[in-house]
């Protein structure tokens, strides 16, 4: 039995990596110890740009932990990492997704390489890059990275483009690649009804999740103007910045608001759920992508996916059996793919393919890799 020790968000925090390590810390706990580390703050809400960080579910996924880090307090960092040391841990696991924590990150890396006996460390790389990035972020991150990151003994990625990605930054870096295991855990907790009418005789696409920019919500709705048949949209998902305007202008102009429903909310658990399983497709038309939490979302719900050709999303989705994957930033092609989709009657094929297709997302497979990569790293301090 090996000793974890997993350092990240869970709840109250909301999103995708909570959810993550939430789902994560359960799964270690069925064979091995675990000891959950969260944040007291997560961020301060000067730099966050959303309504709020916690999550609004009633019955959220959550599990055991120990709040008490704050990204910017350094009396917290050094508490954690006497946790570390008092617990004693074979390994500790570090979520990475953002530059925000690099300070944090790089100062418990630091100190879990001083102690004695020293635990191995794993970095679980859900971006190597952040998303959006401006030109000071593009100049500074390969000194960040490599500041960060270099403290780590191994890493784990999503996709084969991330660890592309990652090798570039860190060419001696030992990496493995897993694929991103389904959210299943959330389709038990999904509503029986939906708070807002749909309508009955269209088919419904979905786009859900933080809506920003690269995330081609502007891309969808110009294809959805090309598309000839009726079928009616579902934006759920809170808009950042100045999102929400510029999507509802675009919405009038394109003659589309009989034919798009936006709620400008973050979903709790039961309503996403349930609106991914109401739905015939998500869609999800990215600029740019490492991987995607709301795929295995969809595919944990057994719902098929229409996405683009970029980063790992293309690994994720099998084009012609869980969905159809399309070039980037290209409106025909993806009002040719939705047409495709219905016309072909597609639905019902994917979805017994994303059934199927499920089993390489397990998370047993992730656990599986973790307690390989620490073996590996455990008999390398023996030679």
């Amino acid at each position: 039995m090996t000793r974890f020790c997993l350092i990240g968000p869970t709840y109250p925090y909301r999103g995708g990596i909570a959810h993550y390590t939430t789902l994560l810390a359960q799964h270690l706990r069925e064979q091995h110890e675990v000891l959950l580390l969260s944040f007291s703050r997560q961020y301060p809400a000067w730099l966050f740009p959303g309504k709020s960080d916690k999550d609004p579910s009633e019955r959220p996924l959550q599990t055991e932990a120990r709040y008490q880090l704050d990204p910017l307090n350094p009396l917290t960092w050094r508490h954690t990492l006497r946790q570390i040391r008092h617990w004693q841990p074979d390994v500790v696991v570090i979520p990475w997704w953002h530059p925000y924590f690099a300070p944090v990150w790089t100062a418990l890396g630091r100190g879990i390489r001083r102690l004695k006996p020293r635990p191995r460390l794993i970095f679980i790389c859900h971006n190597v890059r952040p998303h959006e990035q401006g030109r000071l972020s593009q100049l500074l991150l390969p000194r960040v990275l490599k500041t960060v990151l270099g403290t780590g003994d191994s890493f784990i990625v999503h996709s084969q483009a991330d660890a592309n990605i990652l090798h570039n930054y860190l060419p001696e870096a030992k990496i493995a690649v897993s694929p991103h295991p389904t959210y299943a855990a959330l389709g038990e907790q999904s509503e029986e009804t939906l708070p807002i009418s749909l309508p009955p005789d269209r088919p419904l696409l979905l786009f859900c999740g933080l809506v920003r920019p690269y995330k081609g919500l502007d891309i969808l709705l110009e294809a959805i103007a090309l598309v000839k048949r009726p079928l009616h949209l579902l934006v759920a998902g809170e808009f950042w910045q100045d999102g929400l305007a510029e999507s509802q202008k675009q919405i009038a102009r394109l003659g589309l608001a009989d034919h798009v429903t936006i709620i400008d909310a973050y979903l709790p658990n039961e309503l996403l759920a349930a609106y991914i399983k109401r739905a015939n497709v998500v869609v999800l038309p990215y600029r740019s992508a490492t991987q995607s939490g709301i795929i295995q979302i969809a595919f944990g719900l057994n719902t098929p996916v229409i996405t683009t050709h970029v980063g790992g999303l293309a690994e994720a989705v099998a084009d012609g059996r869980t969905g159809l994957v399309i070039p980037p930033e290209n409106p025909t092609a993806l009002a040719a793919a939705i047409e495709r989709y219905f016309a072909q009657e597609l639905e019902g094929m994917f979805r017994e393919n994303v059934a199927v297709e499920n089993g390489r997302f397990s998370w047993s497979k992730l656990v599986f890799q973790l307690k390989a990569l620490a073996e590996s790293h455990e008999n390398s301090f023996t030679k």
